[in-house]
């Protein structure tokens, strides 16, 4: 009978998923749009990856070495961040860009607050839209994107993305020019100026609906983020046709799949309670078309994020369930 009688710490029933296996599930559903940025961009991204990689593992082995804590570097989440990175920075980025970028994101927005599962905002986009704001100038150089498979080189032709485009045209003649907008089939596929791996919206969603197959995330984020810049921008075209896109290019230009599959479902600064989840997507979605149509920045996929991820305490706050009884006085 007292074997039977076994008393142990918590927690009693274990996921076999753990933060390693969780972290390569999200590296592998990644790999589609990875492979399409090095067919699109070919030395750039392969050097792109190689660089943020290697600075995000090493910044965090530095600051395990340094803190003397247990070192993290096996749970994968530095290598996942450095690959993040890289897919939401122009292709042909200069290396110190890359190392000012995963210093911020490892040390400044991860490390300095206890290290994984402790950070507010998502890594990645905190080094990204520091340099956004920091560097302009080099965030924003856009390489336009040439196939290894048409035998071209690349030449670093200057080029705007389809939302800097719709932008350019609005302030220079008032409304958007159909013929200048990147046709569905190349912002599907990624052949496209801007980020090196965000635009290629088809090998994004794949990966997304891969994480959904796998349980590691669930559908309440990334549906209620896209269904409500949908909805929105469709509204606004409706009204305004002369000064918007198509609601799908939308959702196919800039970094509105990557974000909200693989940025905004982040376990550590999203909510815990699917209710809190869909209010936190809804929150993405909005501040997203707010500062698309309205703002400065062509693209606001990253700003809403971080926006909404500091809302994301008080959000699990008063979603969370009541314990029987709570509040009765």
């Amino acid at each position: 009978m007292a074997d039977k009688l076994l008393v142990t710490f918590s927690p009693h029933d274990r996921d076999p998923l753990t933060t390693n296996k969780v972290m390569l599930i999200v590296i592998m559903a990644l790999m589609p749009s990875i492979l399409a940025s090095v067919y699109f961009y070919g030395s750039y991204a392969v050097n792109g990856y190689i660089f943020t990689v290697a600075f995000c593992v090493g910044f965090e082995r530095l600051f395990d070495y340094i803190s003397g804590r247990k070192t993290y570097i096996k749970d994968n989440s530095a290598l996942l961040t450095g690959l993040l990175l890289a897919m939401n920075m122009p292709a042909g980025a200069p290396w110190w860009i890359m190392l000012i970028c995963s210093f911020v994101a490892i040390i400044v927005s991860k490390a300095v607050f206890g290290g994984l599962g402790q950070n507010p905002f998502n890594p990645a986009l905190v080094g990204r839209i520091f340099l956004l704001i920091a560097w302009p100038a080099q965030m924003t150089s856009w390489i336009e994107p040439t196939t290894v498979a048409k035998g071209l080189t690349f030449d670093a032709i200057s080029t705007a993305t389809p939302l800097g485009t719709m932008k350019a045209d609005i302030l220079s003649t008032g409304k958007v020019i159909a013929e200048n907008i990147a046709p569905i089939s190349d912002q599907l596929i990624g052949n496209v100026s801007g980020c090196m791996g965000g635009d290629s919206a088809i090998f994004v969603l794949l990966g997304g609906l891969f994480l959904m197959q796998q349980r590691v995330i669930s559908w309440h984020i990334p549906v209620s983020f896209l269904g409500t810049v949908f909805a929105l921008t469709g509204i606004y075209w409706l009204a305004f046709p002369e000064v918007s896109m198509n609601p799908v290019l939308h959702l196919l230009s800039g970094g509105v799949m990557l974000g909200a599959f693989f940025m905004a479902t982040d376990y550590v600064t999203s909510p815990m309670i699917k209710k809190g989840q869909l209010i936190f997507g809804f929150g993405c979605g909005l501040l997203t078309v707010v500062i698309r149509l309205f703002g400065s920045y062509p693209e606001g996929v990253g700003f809403a994020i971080l926006i909404m991820n500091a809302f994301v305490p008080i959000i699990d706050n008063y979603m969370r369930p009541k314990s029987f009884g709570e509040g009765v006085e």
